[in-house]
């Protein structure tokens, strides 16, 4: 089995057609299929089934996919290690992070990092909570940074900052024209919120609960910004993270009856030695990012 053949086999068990496989392998059809039935022959079972045009794993197939996954992340693991201890300071550090921390967070820590290590590379992407929690899992990622602990015990999770979170309202609702109200004066109005699995929907509807009441969905959406419009649009209330990017028309009010705020962290595998270069930026991370918000409240001790 030579370790192509396998990144192959891996892409066909995600769910890449064969056509699509072959042509990100520079091969022809024929010729991916001749590996993959090779390699069903190496290791004595049936891999694949077909299913109209798409080849679908087999319980064999299943458990071979999963020592695979295994053995090709070890491997590039390895690569990286020896790339990095060749040219310091140089290679690739795979990171996700909470779509929301896209337009402020990580780019201010992706550019601090940068300028002190330029030879660096980042393979990035962004979740909700429960594909960052798989991506470390899975070894896909090295470190995520995200809202609130994981709470997983393969994990680790250290705070960063708290910050804080206020109520948006229309430009033109009762309250628009308060710098503080009450969460409660809001009880009967419809809520826009992230769908079910965001922590940030949990964190409304717990502080809504406190306050008394259960909010009434007005629409649920995947991104805080867009929430931010439909608020800005006079569909409903939300709470939301202050905009960190151009100032939206929607105020954005300081809640007084309930204690409003998210916890944002970083996290790794604790079972996993990182590689040298994502060793040097979770360090820097946690030295940095803390800094990069002043108006936010900061927590003692993120190490």
């Amino acid at each position: 089995m030579d370790v192509e053949t396998l990144r192959l086999f891996r892409a066909v068990a995600a769910g890449a057609t064969v056509t699509e496989t072959a042509a990100r392998g520079h091969l022809t059809q024929p010729a991916l299929s001749r590996a993959l039935r090779r390699l069903e022959r190496d290791a004595g079972a049936e891999l694949f089934r077909r299913s109209g045009r798409v080849l679908r794993l087999t319980p064999a197939g299943h458990a071979f996919r999963r020592h695979v996954d295994l053995v090709l992340d070890q491997l590039d693991q390895g690569l990286r290690e020896v790339g990095e201890i060749v040219a310091p300071g140089t290679g690739v550090v795979p990171l996700a992070f909470l779509h929301t921390f896209g337009t402020w967070l990580v780019p201010e820590v992706l550019r601090g990092f940068l300028h002190e290590h330029p030879g660096a590379r980042f393979e990035l992407r962004q979740h909700g909570e429960a594909g960052l929690e798989a991506e470390l899992l899975d070894g896909t990622a090295d470190l995520v940074i995200t809202s609130g602990d994981p709470g997983h015990p393969q994990l680790h999770w250290s705070r960063l900052l708290v910050e804080p979170l206020r109520l948006a309202v229309p430009p033109r609702h009762r309250l628009a024209g308060r710098r503080r109200v009450r969460l409660a004066d809001v009880a009967n109005e419809p809520f826009i919120l992230l769908r079910p699995g965001y922590a940030l929907r949990e964190t409304t509807e717990r502080l809504c609960a406190e306050a008394g009441f259960a909010p009434r969905t007005g629409f649920e959406g995947d991104e805080v910004e867009t929430l931010r419009g439909l608020v800005t649009a006079g569909l409903g209330v939300s709470v939301l993270p202050l905009p960190h990017t151009a100032a939206f028309p929607a105020p954005h009010l300081e809640l007084t009856d309930v204690d409003a705020a998210r916890d944002i962290g970083l996290a790794w595998a604790t079972g996993r030695k990182l590689p040298p270069l994502s060793e040097t930026f979770r360090r820097h991370v946690l030295t940095a990012a803390p800094r990069l918000v002043p108006d936010l409240d900061r927590p003692q001790g993120t190490m």
